[in-house]
């Protein structure tokens, strides 16, 4: 053997290597056991098996067809599992669901229809070419389509996340995926070229893997990736929605009109009553009839102390600012400001 395949040889088993310890590490030894770290994992395995296929057709003689097949199905496998894994750092606790599993059909179909390819079959059947193009170019189609989807979920969470708003977590995030999406691109693209007119040789692909696995190796650790989840965009995701209810019901006034309630608000934000109650318990330090009824207090009291309002009764200030009943104003005055409305028009006015 020349000195130039045993570079090229140990060069590209190097990543794989890397890769399947790499793997190891996420879903054994990683103490942050999470979901998107078993992902990782799993398409890092897949791959490796993936790439050993390619490095052993390019050096090895008389490889098994069956070995050919198997390895080109675990693109097939690669897709939904990179899509799954985009899904897993974007999204709050999210969950592999029987309708996720059903977009493992193509690998499985075609997985055990491989595990039937003999030599004799390989060699003679002039069926060959046809069906090994065909699954060839829907293999390649099929992972394209893929990185598309986990491209598109990728795109849609920056956009909902605008990058002024972003935690140093979330900037983390993007910044991953984005080199992760970018290098799965690159090596799409090489074995692409390759099938099409040979333009690439063949082993490019398994160097190219090589230099990508090391280089996102580097972006993990440099960034600290797989300490992080989807989890870091919950905290501004109901920053995001608290700030939307307070421009309602503080700068709009909204606090203002007695009918107003969590399902009016609700209605308006498009979010369930419960979330908006949570995010202004989380935010606001006070649950949601607290939230309104101290903001009506203060406009009350500047009402309370103006002179030109003395000819006012305490019922129709009470009225002005939102509340429904006196008595209610007057439990809520009492709460907030330790006295009730009189006593404080009194002591302000003497």
């Amino acid at each position: 053997m020349k000195v130039l395949d045993v570079a090229l040889i140990v060069l590209s088993s190097a990543g794989l290597l890397h890769g399947m310890l790499f793997a190891i590490y996420l879903i054994f030894f990683k103490k942050k056991k999470s979901q998107s770290n078993l992902l990782l994992g799993l398409i890092l395995i897949f791959m490796a098996f993936r790439i050993g296929k390619s490095v052993l057709l390019n050096f090895g003689e008389g490889l098994e067809p069956v070995f050919i097949f198997i390895g080109l199905t675990f693109l097939l496998l690669i897709g939904p599992l990179l899509r799954w894994y985009v899904l897993s750092m974007t999204r709050t606790k999210f969950k592999i669901t029987k309708s996720y599993l059903l977009e493992l059909v193509p690998f499985i179909l075609i997985f055990s229809a491989s595990l039937f390819v003999t030599r004799g079959w390989y060699e003679n059947s002039k069926w060959v070419i046809i069906i090994f193009s065909s699954g060839l170019i829907f293999i390649y189609l099929h992972l394209a389509f893929y990185i598309g989807l986990a491209w598109r979920e990728f795109r849609l969470t920056q956009k909902e996340f605008p990058k002024q708003q972003q935690t140093k977590s979330q900037k983390a995030v993007f910044v991953w995926l984005h080199s992760l999406l970018v290098g799965f691109m690159l090596i799409w693209g090489t074995y692409v070229l390759n099938i099409l007119d040979d333009a690439v040789p063949y082993i490019i692909g398994p160097i190219l893997y090589s230099v990508v696995i090391y280089f996102l190796s580097y972006r993990a650790f440099q960034l600290k990736a797989t300490d992080l989840d989807g989890m870091v965009f919950k905290e501004n995701t109901n920053k995001y929605l608290f700030n939307e209810v307070s421009k309602l019901v503080i700068d709009n006034k909204l606090y203002l009109e007695p009918d107003l309630s969590l399902s009016k608000l609700s209605k308006i934000l498009g979010k369930s009553a419960q979330q908006i109650s949570l995010v202004v318990n989380e935010h606001a330090k006070q649950n949601f009839n607290d939230f309104i009824n101290y903001r009506r207090i203060q406009d009350s009291k500047k009402l309370l102390l103006k002179d030109e309002n003395e000819k006012y009764t305490i019922s129709s200030i009470a009225f002005d600012v939102g509340f429904s009943s006196l008595s209610s104003f007057n439990g809520a005055f009492k709460k907030f400001e330790g006295t009730t409305p009189s006593s404080y028009r009194k002591k302000g006015t003497s």
